[in-house]
């Protein structure tokens, strides 16, 4: 069993495209665009919650500007660190100054289906087997719910479905975004039996939800009016903003970089409007702009670097962040979603993102989870976790005595020194074969392990990880769960 305590957490600035000038100058800019220009808010909680804490609020126009002043105190007054609470206290993610969490996301609309290698429309039974993965695969630390489940036809049925089967199948900790107030106040409700009563899910959160800034620069009726009903729950809330270079933001990196924390910021001033300490998140999603299609890029080497300079900043005002990652442009597993990934994930790691979500399984342009991508990530993301531990430098790492001592010409393959540090000092994959040619089978490749090891997900029966009365307490209240899945 892995230590968690120490495999993830773990702190890391080892890239940080902005100089520190840069960060002061985009932190003035954002307080300036907030203030002389605003944010459309179409929701009358959002706008009266603005107005009560001493904003500008043009009724007629549904438009909100936002004092310096104000936003400042909502940053103050935002918690520094906040922490996603697994069940089991053994994946608790810490999100803070610079520490690094991983997990899925997207709320993909198709899957590459395990038996036939097609892409086809997700189902809840998708739901259920992306949570089964994420509970077995170790450098995956909580679990974003990523896919829609389109077999459920009654639009107000989605949200406890989704959050049920995923509370269901892994102990992580649970986040998703939200499509019906009814459904976020079930989705409350079913998180607060889960923990023991409403005190015991806000001080150990063990689910968390995602509204939405939308760019450029609105608040909608639905996303804010859910934004004030979790702010005042005192619930973890993200308020991610995503906008794209040449569309919805300027076409430049800076541009977008100070329209993304303009626009969260203004998302956790709102937060802290309607309720004053209240968990928010800052967000970071968005990408570049393909100008010869006008589609959205998931896998461009920008979009890494663009949330690489947003977590500079989410560190600069001491806000957790919710950035983005490990996504391609590919349509299969194949090696264009191998560098996407790759790339992209090791740099916005080495930024200091408190959790990365989209890093795990997404494809397509964020519109398609393969379960085989969820296992090769999950390698990728453990060596990501080998370049932020570093290289422990003292006396016993650079064994220098040692080297005295044996002198030239003799080696150190049986020395205490090489047994004690042999199993912690390097990544040790479970996928890449280092085996010679000669021993290479296709069951040996990485592919080949990486399928095996989805059959044996689906193959084990599913277990219910909820206690049995809590289980049948949910079912019984909430009739709409479709329980019995194929």
């Amino acid at each position: 069993m892995m230590d968690y305590s120490v495999k993830h957490g773990i702190q890391s600035s080892l890239y940080a495209p902005l100089t520190k000038t840069d960060v002061k100058k985009i932190s003035e800019d954002a307080f300036r665009v907030l203030e002389q220009a605003g944010m459309l808010v179409y929701s009358k909680s959002a706008r009266e919650a603005f107005g009560k804490a001493g904003a500008e609020v043009i009724e007629d126009e549904q438009l909100v500007k936002l004092p310096r002043s104000l936003v400042e105190d909502a940053i103050a007054s935002n918690p520094s660190s906040i922490t996603l609470c697994s069940r089991d206290g053994a994946t608790d993610c810490v999100l803070e100054k610079n520490r690094v969490h991983y997990g899925t996301g997207g709320t993909a609309i198709y899957v590459l289906d395990p038996d036939t290698g097609q892409r086809r429309r997700s189902t809840v039974e998708d739901i259920i087997l992306n949570a089964k993965m994420v509970e077995a695969l170790e450098n995956i630390h909580l679990f974003t719910i990523n896919v829609f489940p389109h077999d459920l036809e009654n639009h107000e049925h989605i949200d406890v479905n989704r959050f049920f089967h995923s509370f269901d199948n892994t102990s992580k900790h649970v986040m998703g975004g939200i499509y019906t107030m009814r459904g976020c106040q079930n989705v409350v409700k079913m998180a607060e039996t889960i923990a023991g009563g409403e005190d015991a899910l806000r001080s150990k959160p063990v689910v968390s939800f995602i509204t939405l800034v939308i760019s450029p620069f609105k608040i909608d009726d639905m996303y804010g009016e859910i934004t004030c009903y979790l702010a005042s729950k005192g619930l973890p809330v993200v308020v991610p903003t995503e906008p794209i270079c040449g569309t919805t933001a300027p076409i430049t990196l800076a541009g977008n970089i100070l329209t993304h924390i303009a626009e969260t910021l203004g998302g956790i001033a709102l937060v802290q409007s309607v309720n004053r300490g209240a968990p928010g998140i800052c967000g970071s999603v968005g990408s570049i702009t393909n100008l010869c299609t006008m589609d959205h890029v998931g896998g461009a080497i920008e979009r890494a670097m663009i949330n690489a300079g947003v977590s500079q900043m989410a560190q600069h005002f001491e806000i957790p962040l919710y950035s983005t990652g490990g996504t391609t442009d590919a349509k299969e597993m194949n090696v264009q979603a191998s560098y996407e990934s790759a790339m992209s994930s090791l740099l916005v790691a080495m930024s200091g993102a408190n959790y990365i979500h989209d890093i795990a399984g997404l494809m397509e342009t964020d519109m398609t989870v393969s379960y085989d991508k969820l296992v090769v990530d999950n390698e990728i993301l453990g060596m990501c976790q080998r370049v932020l531990r570093g290289i422990e430098v003292n006396d016993d790492t650079l064994a220098t005595e040692l080297m005295i001592e044996k002198g030239p010409g003799k080696n150190y393959l049986t020395d205490e020194h090489t047994i004690r540090h042999m199993r912690d000092e390097f990544f040790d994959p479970s996928l890449s074969n280092r085996e010679k040619r000669e021993t290479l089978s296709d069951e040996a490749t990485a592919l080949g392990k990486t399928k095996a090891f989805v059959r044996n997900i689906r193959a084990n029966e599913t277990q219910s990880l909820l206690p049995l009365h809590v289980r049948s307490q949910l079912l019984e209240s909430y009739p709409e769960i479709k329980a019995e899945v194929k």
